[in-house]
């Protein structure tokens, strides 16, 4: 079915409604804060896997702590 053979009673569906100016500022100020706390997250993620890394290497290379064995 095409676009210009729908019934009438039918309206096309639009992926974002009209909104007011002021919703659509809500909606801009919400993706806003969702990305900077994607990007937040991915940076603190990325500084912990960081630190996870450095662990290993260093429990690898690091001498064998006291160990008063019998």
């Amino acid at each position: 079915m095409t676009a210009s053979s729908r019934p009438p009673s039918i309206g096309a569906v639009t992926d974002s409604p009209d909104l007011s100016p002021a919703k659509r500022r809500e909606h801009e100020e919400r993706e806003k804060r969702l990305a900077r706390a994607l990007r937040q997250n991915l940076h603190r993620r990325k500084q912990q896997a960081r630190a996870r890394g450095q662990d290993s290497r260093t429990s690898e290379t690091a001498p064998p702590k006291n160990d008063p064995s019998p």
